[in-house]
């Protein structure tokens, strides 16, 4: 896979990152240590973790995935130096107490101590791509729907942030930064406050991107190509929806495929257990078939080749999977193709948004 060049950073990553918010949950230390050398084999020399991660995000659990690549890089000292390292401060505690008490803001002695924490976790001196993982100002996201002022609090200032990560740029911790579950609004301050102040300019935006949630393409994608800032795409197979696992079984079912949207309940009350997201993923599954391709080819195949997107992050629990994502990578979608998509999205939009 040719390298990209994220932003305008010093970052080239290939196309494909692998995500790990499985690890420590669904995929065990071993589990994990062997996706891990397999797609490091494969080429892939991304990798994006997180301060709260394992998902479902729970205290006992907080952490986890971040200390087993630390406990990988500690058995393969030579892999650190091979791989672009992302990780993420989260933002205001969204109802997890055990991140910073519950706090609501995300105050810059907040990401200097995140970030090193997570450097200790992952034992390694610098993380290459830091993010912040979701806005301390209230947006719209993970599901909902409408900007709302009076949800409005204050919490610390973009500028302050900027200067919080500047810091930890300065010190040798971090290369570059980024932001994930942004919006066009937040890109923009974030580009125009560096621009103004002289601080470090955005490399990244970390956002869901797939068949059932093409939000992006609402005015995301235009700020992003016209500041110079790289989407990294998440969720590409919409949590297992797209790659027609539960097609014949529904989530719910007793006998429905045991990934994460049937194993866990809380993932159920979220956007991508909205019955809707379901039939539509069942409506671009159904077409991914009726051209020869499998529904993850498709999914995939679409944010591969999609110039929105820089590099697609992947969520695997065996290296069967890993296998059949990165094959889907090569993989041309037809104009008829192209062309049936659009007119799904125009009959149900984006459910999972």
């Amino acid at each position: 896979m040719n390298k990209v060049q994220l932003g305008a950073s010093d970052l080239h990553v290939t196309p494909v990152c692998l995500g790990t918010m499985t690890f420590g949950e669904q995929v065990d230390e071993a589990g994990a240590h062997a996706i891990l050398d397999h797609a490091l084999a494969r080429g892939v020399n991304f990798v994006d973790t997180a301060e709260m991660y394992a998902v479902p995000a729970r205290a006992e659990t907080y952490g986890a995935t971040e200390t087993i690549l630390g406990n990988w890089f500690a058995k393969n000292p030579s892999a650190r130096s091979q791989l672009v390292l992302a990780s993420k401060v989260a933002g205001p505690a969204r109802g997890m107490s055990w991140i910073r008490n519950g706090s609501l803001d995300l105050m810059p002695a907040d990401i200097v101590g995140a970030c090193n924490d997570s450097l200790k976790r992952l034992k390694t001196d610098v993380i290459d791509l830091y993010q912040i993982h979701w806005p301390a100002r209230h947006v719209p996201a993970f599901g909902t729907v409408y900007f709302d002022p009076a949800k409005d609090m204050p919490v610390t200032s973009i500028h302050d942030q900027l200067e919080a990560l500047a810091g930890l740029i300065k010190a040798g911790k971090v290369r570059a930064i980024g932001l994930s579950n942004e919006s066009p609004y937040g890109v923009h301050e974030f580009v125009r406050l560096a621009g103004q102040h002289g601080l470090p300019k955005v490399a990244t935006v970390q956002n869901p991107y797939c068949l059932i949630n093409r939000t992006v393409e609402n005015g995301l994608d235009e700020t992003m190509h016209r500041l110079g800032v790289s989407l990294l795409a998440y969720s590409p197979l919409g949590f297992g929806l797209l790659t027609g696992k539960y097609d014949a079984t529904g989530i719910d079912a007793a006998d429905a495929p045991q990934g994460r949207m049937a194993k866990f309940d809380s993932m159920k009350k979220q956007r991508w257990g909205r019955p809707e997201a379901l039939a539509a993923a069942r409506r671009y599954n159904a077409l991914a078939r009726d051209h020869g391709l499998s529904p993850t080819q498709l999914a995939l195949a679409f944010c591969y080749t999609k110039w929105q997107v820089a590099s697609t992050i992947i969520g695997v629990t065996s290296l069967a999977q890993l296998d059949e994502n990165l094959d889907a990578h090569g993989t041309t979608l037809s104009a008829e193709v192209l062309a049936e998509i659009d007119k799904i999205r125009w009959d149900i939009r984006d459910p999972a948004l």
